[in-house]
Order: structure tokens, then C-alpha cells, then sequence
């Protein structure tokens, strides 16, 4: 079984490395500090850009599959987590702002 999408370039791989080091965003924002995060792409995998245009997410946050707070799973309750959590644009906002931060 194969993910469709573009293999990241060396500074694609470096950057989404930096992401997912930053732990997740929501755990963040919700004062539990940094848990150990994976590449959530807001904008698929195909795209030229799409590997700048991450998120780090926790599993729980990412692809548990939870429906309710504290957990509310990005994938498959997109409308859901953005509700609570905040739409996918900001949280790359503030993911982008930590990184020049670095």
C-alpha cells in the first residue's frame, strides 16, 4: 500500500523534522507541554509546497479517532477539531512563528 504524494526534498524532510520536534500544537495550547508529535499536511501531499505546510500532531489529535474533548481526532473530524482546537491556517501560523522563534 502506497501514500500518494511527493517524496520531500532533503529541505522539505529537514523542515518537517523541526515540525514534529516542536510536539504537538494542540497539547501545547492546551497547557500539557510538548508530546511527541507526526506530520499532520494541511494541504495534502502533492502540491510543490505541501511539505512546508504542516502540523505537528499527537496521535490522539491526529488519527485516533476521537470525537470529544480532550482528544478531538483531526482525521476524520476535521469541522470538529477545528472548533476546538482552531482552524488549520492559524495553527500553521503559530507552528511557523515557534520555528523563527528558533
Amino acid at each position: 500500500m502506497s501514500i500518494k504524494g511527493r517524496k520531500p526534498t532533503k529541505k522539505e524532510a529537514e523542515h518537517m523534522d523541526k515540525v514534529s520536534q516542536l510536539g504537538c500544537i494542540v497539547c501545547r495550547n492546551m497547557g500539557l507541554g510538548i508530546t511527541p508529535a507526526e506530520i499532520h499536511h494541511i494541504e495534502g501531499k502533492t502540491k510543490a509546497d505541501s511539505h512546508f505546510k504542516v502540523l505537528p500532531l499527537c496521535f490522539g489529535h491526529h488519527r485516533e479517532g476521537g470525537r470529544f474533548r480532550p482528544f478531538i481526532s483531526r482525521h476524520p473530524y476535521k469541522r470538529r477539531f477545528e472548533d476546538a482546537y482552531g482552524r488549520e491556517a492559524e495553527l500553521l501560523e503559530q507552528v511557523n512563528k515557534l520555528l523563527d522563534e528558533d
